[in-house]
């Protein structure tokens, strides 16, 4: 649940992406360029014309490239009245490293690009910077330094997919959809930042601040779904409804989550938070009925995953236990 312009102010992300769509180059046969969480890019002398295809037939091409870049704006995507410069450093590599996640990868390098924070405030800021760039092993080679009357920090990430990425394109009707944590934590953090300040250390409401100032990309959890056949994944950035919308219109599906009354919800959240809050930076993934998703997920030492709904063949559905959902989630006003 990030701090911006009203619905009625500009126009909407989606509306943009969607004209760029149609101006931007189609990638050649076995890359992805354009709509998913990174792009995936076939590196030279590694899987020759067979590229993906030949990953997804019999995992040997060698490794593919995953490229994702993200810009984080103070006072839009924090708060810096209530959150510090090092918790915008954080958020800033971490939300980067979270769309590497949700293609299964692993990650690489980062370059980080800078404007409108004084010498002082940029060290400040690289303190969170490279405290998630040594928690997720994302070592950081480079960037840039500028002048300008916002705080805008841009990250752009590269990431490894040694075996077939996770696409949002893959989900099929009757696919099961999980999700690798409980959700509106962030946006119940937020909530309390808001109303309260911060709050005392080792708390249940401190947890809460801790998901929405620094989030956690589940890295470890993508390899591991990707490892148990996953057929698509996003992270859930703009809030639980909207981005598992983005899969079902990337795969042409519907989807119908469980009662609500069963769905995950963050200890300390709201069911609307933990439907459309965002910012949680859990992975949302789809497998077929009979996968065990559980059985991966133990063998590699993770928390359980948790299984929230279905995939439908209606396309124009969204719905919980039949019953239709409000649309809700976050959308940048441009």
């Amino acid at each position: 649940m990030q701090s911006g312009p009203g619905p009625d102010q500009g126009h909407g992300e989606q509306d943009a992406l969607a004209r760029l769509a149609r101006l931007l180059p189609t990638a050649p046969a076995g890359e992805t360029w354009f709509g998913d969480d990174a792009a995936v890019v076939r590196l030279p002398g590694w899987g020759g014309a067979a590229g993906l295809g030949e990953i997804v037939g019999r995992g040997q091409a060698g490794p593919l490239l995953l490229l994702a870049v993200d810009a984080v704006v103070g006072d839009v995507d924090a708060d810096l009245a209530l959150t510090t410069l090092a918790d915008l450093g954080w958020k800033a590599l971490a939300v980067n490293l979270s769309d590497i996640a949700a293609m299964g990868g692993r990650p690489g390098h980062a370059v980080v690009s800078v404007v409108g924070l004084s010498p002082p405030k940029v060290e400040e800021l690289y303190e969170g910077i490279l405290e998630a760039s040594v928690l997720y092993s994302c070592p950081v080679v480079g960037g840039d330094l500028s002048q300008g009357h916002e705080v805008v920090i841009s990250v752009t990430v590269t990431g490894w997919a040694d075996e077939r990425p996770v696409l949002r394109s893959g989900a099929r009707p009757g696919d099961r959809i999980w999700v690798t944590g409980p959700l509106g934590a962030a946006a119940a953090g937020l909530r309390w930042l808001r109303a309260h300040g911060r709050p005392k250390p080792a708390t249940a409401e401190a947890a809460l601040v801790r998901a929405h100032a620094r989030p956690r990309p589940a890295l470890a959890e993508g390899v591991a779904a990707r490892r148990a056949g996953a057929t698509a994944m996003i992270d859930v950035s703009d809030g639980l409804v909207a981005d598992l919308a983005h899969i079902a219109e990337a795969s042409g599906v519907g989807f119908d989550l469980c009662p609500e009354p069963e769905l995950p919800v963050a200890p300390g959240a709201t069911l609307e938070e933990a439907l459309g809050g965002g910012d949680d930076y859990v992975l949302a993934f789809t497998m077929a009925p009979r996968t065990d998703a559980a059985g991966v997920f133990s063998a590699a030492g993770l928390p359980l995953p948790f299984l929230i709904g279905e995939c439908v063949s209606d396309p124009g559905q969204r719905s919980s236990a039949g019953r239709a959902l409000p649309v809700t989630g976050w959308e940048h006003r441009l």
